[in-house]
C-alpha cells in the first residue's frame, strides 16, 4: 500500500503517512481500513462540522488496476446527519488518479481561513485560493478548477452550495456526476472551507504480482461483461429492474404508503433507453458501463438518473414525467444534495401536508400536492438556501418529523433516510436498514438481489421466501460481510463475480495467500469494528427498528402480499444471536471480538 497524504488546512502543512502493514492485512483498504485509521478520533463529543473532525479519502488495493469495476474510492468520517460512522462510496476516475499521484488516501484536517482547493500533482501538494469558485455549482466548479490549472489530466472532486452551507445530506461529486452521496460528508468538506480536490498522476499502480493479476483481471472482466446483471445494467442502467421491482412490491410509492402507481412504465430503464438514451458512461476501465447519457428536446446531453433518483422523485412523489425526474436529479447534483435524502425528506413533507399535520402557514404558502413538479423544484431551492420552510427540510426527515411532533412518521433509521427498496416486498432489507453502520443504507448489503435469486452458495447464502422471517438472519449477516469486503477493495457491488475470483484478485494484487473464509473474516472484522465505533459514538439500539410505515399494510393494499408485515423483532434477535452480539445491548461479545483479533477494543466497551 502507498502512503496516505495528511493535509492540515489550518496550518497549511502536509506530510506523508505510512499505514501499518498489519492494518493492511487485517482490513485490506477502503472503508474498513478507514474505520481502523479513524478509530481513536471518532468520539461522541466530536463535532462532525468542527475543525478537529477528520475527513478521509481512501482507495483499496484493486483501485485503478483496470480490474472488474474497481475504479472507485471511499470517503469516511463522522456524519453530520447521523452523528455516527460515515462512509460514502464513489466511482469515476478520481480514485485511480489519486493512486497514480502516489497516494492511497488523503486525510484532511483543520479548516482553512477562507475557501481553498487542494491540488495533488504526482506527489506535489499545494493549496489554492477558491474564493472565485465558492458558491458555484458542482459542474461549473470542476470546469473552473480545470481552467485555472490550465493543464490536462486532472480529476476533480467538488462540493456544491449545499456542502458550503452545511446541509447534513450534502454530497461530493466528481467527473460526469459520480457522487459520494450519503451521510453528508460534503458538509464536512464545506465546514473546512475546502471546495475541491484536484488530483493528477503518472506513477504505476502498485501490484505484487502484476503478470498474474493482469491474467486474472482480464478473464474476470470478460466474464463480467457477459454476466446477466451486468448486461441489463449496460443496456438499461440501474433502473433496468424498475418494473420487476414494482411487480414484486419492492418499489415504494407516495412516501412508502401506496402499493400501486399508474406511471411506473414511464420511469423504467426500458423507457429511458427507448426514448431518452443517447449513450452510456463508465467508471475507470469498467465493462459494465451502467451510467446513462440522455437528451431530450433541444437540451445538451446530460447524466441520466439512477434507480434511486428515479423512484425518489418519481413514484415516491407520484411524479410520472421522466424529463422532470431527470431535471430534479440534475438540480440536486449541481447543488450538491443527496437525491435519496432530498426526495425522502420532501416526500415526508408532502405526506404530513396530506394528513393535515402541516399546512400552508408552515410551508410559506406552498400547497404540497402529490405530483406537483414545480413545488418540488421550489422546495429543493429553499433547502439549499435554508430559506423559510426549507430551513426545516434542510435538517433531514428525522428532524422534520420531530419538529412537528410526529417522530414515527419519518422513514429513516438512525438519522439516515431509507432508500427505495421496500422490506414489505423483500423482508431481509428490514435487517439491512436497521443494522447498517451508516443508517438506513441499501449499499452495505443490496440484499434485495438475494431475495430475487442472486445467491452465492459458496458463501453459505441460501434462498428463502421474500416475505420470510428470522431464518434470513444468518443470510443477511453473511451478505453484509461480503459487501464489507467489496467496500474494502473498493469494488462496485454490481461486479457480480464468483467469490473465488475475488480471492484470486486480492492474492495476486497484494501478495497474500487468503482463502474465501479468511476473506469473509476480514469483512466480518470490518463490520464489527464499525459497530464498536457507533456504540462509542452513542448508538442507541432502540433505534434499530423498522420505521412505522413498514409496520403497517399499504393504505391501498388489496391482497395478502400487499398486507404483509415483516416479523422484525424476531429477525433482529436472531440476527444478534448469529452475529454473537448481546441480545439486550447489541454489543459484540468478547469471544467474538477476540476471534476477529479485535480484543484491543474491549477496554473501550
Amino acid at each position: 500500500m502507498q502512503n496516505i497524504l495528511e493535509v492540515n488546512l489550518s496550518s497549511g502543512h502536509s506530510r506523508s503517512v505510512e499505514v501499518p502493514e498489519q492494518w493492511q492485512v487485517d482490513f485490506l483498504g477502503g472503508a474498513s481500513l478507514g474505520a481502523r485509521l479513524l478509530y481513536h478520533e471518532l468520539r461522541k463529543d466530536l463535532d462532525p462540522l468542527g475543525d478537529n473532525s477528520p475527513l478521509l479519502f481512501l482507495v483499496g488495493p484493486l483501485s485503478g488496476t483496470a480490474g472488474p469495476a474497481v475504479g472507485r474510492f471511499v470517503v469516511c468520517g463522522k456524519s453530520p446527519a447521523t452523528h455516527l460512522w460515515a462512509e460514502s462510496n464513489c466511482g469515476g476516475f478520481w480514485g485511480t488518479e489519486l493512486r497514480k499521484a502516489g497516494f492511497d488516501g488523503i486525510l484532511v484536517r483543520g479548516k482553512a481561513d477562507s475557501p481553498v482547493y487542494l491540488v495533488i500533482d504526482d506527489g506535489d501538494v499545494k493549496i489554492c485560493d477558491a474564493k472565485k469558485i465558492w458558491g458555484v455549482d458542482t459542474y461549473t466548479a470542476q470546469k473552473m478548477v480545470l481552467n485555472e490549472l490550465g493543464e490536462g489530466g486532472y480529476r476533480v472532486a467538488v462540493i456544491g452550495p449545499a456542502g458550503e452551507r452545511a446541509i447534513p445530506y450534502s454530497l461530493i461529486l466528481t467527473d460526469d456526476g459520480r457522487v459520494a452521496g450519503r451521510t453528508g460528508l460534503g458538509a464536512v468538506m464545506g465546514s473546512k472551507n475546502l471546495k475541491a480536490i484536484a488530483v493528477r498522476g503518472s506513477k504505476p499502480i502498485p501490484l505484487r504480482y502484476p503478470k498474474e493479476y493482469n491474467v486474472f483481471r482480464a478473464e474476470a472482466n470478460r466474464n463480467l461483461r457477459i454476466e446477466n446483471q451486468a448486461m441489463i445494467l449496460r443496456e438499461l442502467g440501474t433502473a433496468g429492474g424498475a418494473e420487476y421491482f414494482d411487480y414484486l412490491g419492492l418499489m415504494p410509492k407516495r412516501y412508502y404508503h401506496q402499493s400501486s402507481f399508474d406511471g411506473v412504465e414511464r420511469i423504467s430503464g426500458s423507457y429511458f433507453a427507448e426514448n431518452l438514451l443517447k449513450g452510456v458512461s463508465a467508471c475507470h476501465a469498467c465493462v459494465i458501463a451502467c451510467g446513462r447519457v440522455v437528451q431530450y428536446q433541444d437540451t445538451p446531453k446530460k447524466k441520466g438518473p439512477e434507480y434511486e433518483t428515479i423512484v425518489g422523485f418519481g413514484p415516491n412523489l407520484l411524479i410520472a414525467d421522466p424529463i422532470a425526474i431527470t431535471e430534479l436529479g440534475e438540480t440536486c447534483d449541481r447543488l450538491g444534495l443527496d437525491t435519496i435524502s432530498t426526495s425522502n425528506t420532501i416526500g415526508l413533507a408532502f405526506y404530513l401536508f396530506e394528513r393535515g399535520v402541516i399546512n400552508t402557514h408552515d410551508t410559506d404558502g406552498l400547497e404540497l400536492r402529490w405530483g406537483d413538479v414545480e413545488v418540488v423544484r421550489k422546495l429543493i431551492q429553499m433547502v439549499v438556501n435554508r430559506q423559510g420552510f426549507g430551513q426545516i427540510l434542510a435538517l433531514g426527515s428525522k428532524q422534520v418529523a420531530e419538529t412537528y411532533n410526529v417522530p414515527d412518521e419519518a422513514v429513516q433509521v438512525n438519522g439516515l433516510e431509507v432508500a427505495y427498496h421496500d422490506p414489505r416486498g423483500a423482508s431481509g432489507m428490514a435487517l439491512v436498514y436497521a443494522t447498517s453502520p451508516r443508517g438506513a443504507c441499501h449499499n452495505q448489503s443490496d440484499y434485495f438481489f438475494v431475495e430475487i435469486g442472486q445467491i452465492e452458495a459458496n458463501l453459505g447464502i441460501e434462498i428463502f421466501s421474500r416475505q420470510g422471517g428470522a431464518e434470513k438472519a444468518k443470510n443477511v449477516s453473511l451478505h453484509q460481510d461480503w459487501r464489507t469486503v467489496f467496500n474494502s477493495l473498493v469494488m462496485c457491488i454490481f461486479a457480480n463475480l464468483p467469490p473465488e475470483d475475488v480471492v484470486q484478485l486480492v492474492n495476486t494484487a497484494c501478495g497474500y495467500d487468503l482463502d474465501l473464509p479468511a476473506l469473509m473474516k476480514i469483512g466480518e472484522r470490518g463490520w464489527n469494528l464499525k459497530r464498536i465505533i457507533n456504540l462509542r459514538l452513542g448508538l442507541d439500539i432502540t433505534n434499530e427498528k423498522m420505521p412505522k410505515a413498514f409496520q403497517q399494510p399499504y393504505e391501498d393494499g388489496q391482497n395478502e402480499l400487499e398486507n404483509y408485515i415483516v416479523p422484525f423483532e424476531q429477525m433482529r434477535q436472531e440476527y444478534y444471536r448469529v452475529r454473537e452480539w448481546e441480545i439486550k445491548t447489541g454489543i459484540p461479545k468478547a469471544n467474538k471480538l477476540r476471534e476477529l483479533d479485535l480484543d484491543w477494543v474491549l477496554s473501550d466497551l
